[in-house]
């Protein structure tokens, strides 16, 4: 019985594009170091044809990793030729992040130094401060539910506009209000403080106590939070205390 053929392997296939991936990642490397750099000088320190590193660049700019401007060439050849402008290419922020940011550790370094020099209450005035700053202009709710929800709904934008994919809902007896994302949840998972300024903030413009939930820091990948609306009403038994 004949074999069958090998199927040929094209630019679609898995091996194909993990290569190519590792040579997207190494001129990323590259133009960390090396930027503002062009495509010929990086072809020639990663022995590529310029063609095939002006490929991967374009890739990486049209994902917005990268990005190009024009810088002067100074070429000993013709007047006309000097100045002539040449791409070049650099890392966008978003690109830089790929290569990791040590903030949440710098943040933590602070927070704990912070405790070491000025105690427990240091870390919960910080905590207050960073929280007030998220929610300011946020006005304090009146008595009735429909000013309670108003103000939930404008806490939710507040943290959202902080970077903490928030939502708001009615559900059953309360609103909940979600963060799909927390952008401290590292220094959060150290720092409680922080966790427990936000609960006390909220709880003290919706006038009510309010109920943590779930929180990221504990692992449930969403921090809600209830505010309460309807009082739950007690059964007779209970309020005679039998």
């Amino acid at each position: 019985m004949t074999d069958l053929p090998e199927t040929p392997k094209t630019p679609e296939t898995p091996e194909t594009r993990t290569v190519e991936g590792d040579t997207r990642r190494q001129i990323m490397r590259m133009l960390l170091k090396l930027a503002p750099v062009t495509a010929s000088h990086l072809a020639d320190r990663l022995e590529m044809s310029a063609a095939g590193v002006r490929r991967h660049l374009d890739i990486l700019v049209a994902e917005g990793l990268a990005e190009t401007f024009d810088r002067r060439t100074r070429s000993a050849g013709s007047a006309a030729a000097r100045g002539r402008p040449a791409k070049a290419f650099r890392l966008t922020d978003e690109g830089r992040s790929h290569f990791g940011h040590s903030y949440d550790q710098l943040a933590t370094d602070a927070l704990d130094i912070l405790r070491e020099t000025g105690g427990a209450e240091a870390v919960r005035r910080l905590a207050t401060k960073r929280i007030e700053r998220i929610v300011d202009g946020v006005a304090p709710a009146g008595e009735d539910d429909d000013s309670i929800q108003k103000t939930a709904g404008e806490l939710a934008d507040a943290f959202d506009r902080a970077g903490y994919a928030a939502t708001v809902t009615r559900a059953g007896n309360g609103i909940q209000i979600c963060h799909h994302h927390c952008p401290v949840a590292h220094v959060a998972a150290e720092h409680p403080e922080l966790c427990e300024a936000e609960h006390e903030k909220i709880s003290s413009l919706v006038g009510v106590h309010v109920q943590p939930l779930a929180t990221i820091t504990g692992g449930q990948g969403i921090c809600t939070t209830n505010i309460p609306l309807t009082p739950i009403e007690k059964l007779p038994e209970e309020r005679s205390g039998s």
